[in-house]
């Protein structure tokens, strides 16, 4: 079976974005589910130990950014790519329609207080990014926002957004955040297969709203402000990656990958123990045996 490649995904610095040039479904990077499940399951696991020394070496952060059209899954990767990583070591963020509070701030307020502390792995499922992207089909939600008409009228606002979102990013890049951000690129037909089946299947049901198939009605829109969004603000320092999402075991595949290159190159380790600390952990492991000792005596 072909390996895979992350840079194949990878959207290179300043190049422009057509989404119907990358492909929402390629062939298997697996044989069979037994070999799926056996790829992820290693995957997983050294994606487990690599956080254990991340925590311990607390010198970066790193923010995992999904982002995706309804029914693209997001929360599915983010499950499946994760179930091994110590919860304490990781947050998640699940941005929604932000609150009065948050409208009175710049929109990047909400996200900058839900960043990764250093030694851990953060994961925006949705992001800032929804402020190019939502705001851009439905500018009257810009309107909510309170926002000085003279910034408003005669500005590129999506413009001036993209640059205040790569020099956040430069900033953060800078200060041991390491960013990480996957398109998950779906097609229309499998969308609309995916809806059918959380209409026709009840466990199935809590997932479906009519407002998805309200936001369907955009989707050529959708897809033109993720080709901005894509190609204005892929950075060497905080990339994107358009991710095939059709297939549901190969697109978890690939993000794994991804997240584990991206680990390995931190060059982290186990902090190095002192020889003054040495010495102290000596003595109390002496005092600990002759404690033991004294026990078993009795």
């Amino acid at each position: 079976m072909e390996k895979i490649a992350p840079d194949r995904f990878l959207v290179r610095e300043g190049r422009k974005v057509r989404l119907d040039e990358w492909p929402t479904r390629i062939p298997d990077f697996y044989s069979s589910k037994g070999e799926y499940r056996e790829m992820l399951k290693k995957h997983v696991e050294e994606l487990s130990e690599l956080q254990r020394i991340h925590y311990a070496d607390n010198s970066y952060s790193v923010l995992l950014i999904f982002q995706a059209m309804d029914a693209a899954g997001k929360d599915s990767v983010i499950r499946h790519v994760m179930s091994g990583i110590n919860p304490q070591g990781c947050q998640v963020y699940s941005f929604k329609h932000p609150s009065a509070k948050e409208l009175d701030h710049d929109f990047l307020w909400r996200a900058n207080i839900a960043l990764p502390e250093r030694g851990r792995i953060g994961i925006f499922n949705r992001s800032y990014y929804e402020e190019v992207l939502v705001v851009r089909v439905h500018p009257e939600i810009l309107m909510s926002q309170h926002i000085p008409e003279d910034l408003l009228n005669g500005h590129d606002v999506w413009a001036g957004r993209f640059r205040s979102i790569n020099n956040m990013e430069h900033h953060l890049y800078h200060n041991g955040t390491r960013i990480v951000k996957f398109f998950l690129h779906l097609s229309k037909e499998e969308q609309r297969e995916r809806f059918l089946d959380r209409i026709d299947e009840p466990e199935k049901n809590w997932k479906f709203s009519a407002a998805d198939v309200e936001e369907r009605k955009h989707w050529d829109r959708y897809m033109e402000a993720y080709e901005a969004c894509l190609g204005k603000t892929s950075t060497k320092r905080a990339p994107w990656y358009i991710v095939p999402a059709d297939d549901k075991k190969n697109t978890r595949l690939i993000v794994s990958k991804i997240i584990l290159d991206t680990f390995r190159s931190l060059g982290m380790s186990y902090p190095q123990t002192s020889e003054e600390r040495r010495r102290e952990l000596l003595e109390i492991r002496k005092a600990l045996v002759a404690e033991r000792e004294q026990e078993s005596l009795k």
